[in-house]
Formats: structure tokens, C-alpha cells, sequence
């Protein structure tokens, strides 16, 4: 008995994440994409270069922190890479 009770509110607790993840999951894809075409925006106009600094290379880590963070993961790669720390 107590093993079908720990079941069910396993299956509950599974369910009711599932649904989190799937409500947020929208916001998180808009914000990666919104972070992803601003680094490409950044490299295409060449905007770093009024800073004295080169182009935010494109690379799979650089990719990761921008789908991941989105805007604010871009603002930080700028602004890591405007310092000189390079990823």
C-alpha cells in the first residue's frame, strides 16, 4: 500500500515539473534566440571595434552561454570580452 502512494506522488511530482519546465520553456527558447542574434548582430556590424576591440569569436562555448543565458548571457560575453578575459 505505502509503496503505490509513494507512486502516485512521484507520478504528481514528475507531472508537476514536466509542466513547469514545458510553461517556461517558450520564455527560455525566445530568450536564447534573442541572445544568440544579438552576439551575430555584435560580430556583423562590427560594433566592439568603436571599443578598440575585436569580434567576440563564435565558438561552441560562446554558443552555449548565449542559448543558455540569452540577453543577459550575451551582455556578459561583451562585457568579459571588452575586459580581455576571453572565452
Amino acid at each position: 500500500m505505502m509503496e503505490e502512494i509513494l507512486a502516485i506522488l512521484l507520478a504528481v511530482a514528475i507531472a508537476a515539473a514536466l509542466y513547469y519546465l514545458m510553461k517556461k520553456a517558450l520564455t527560455l527558447v525566445i530568450n536564447a534566440v534573442a541572445g544568440l542574434i544579438t552576439l551575430w548582430l555584435l560580430n556583423y556590424f562590427n560594433i566592439l571595434a568603436l571599443f578598440g576591440a575585436p569580434d567576440i569569436q563564435v565558438n561552441l562555448v560562446s554558443i552555449l552561454i548565449c542559448a543558455l543565458g540569452g540577453l543577459p548571457g550575451a551582455l556578459v560575453l561583451v562585457l568579459l570580452h571588452l575586459v580581455g578575459i576571453a572565452i
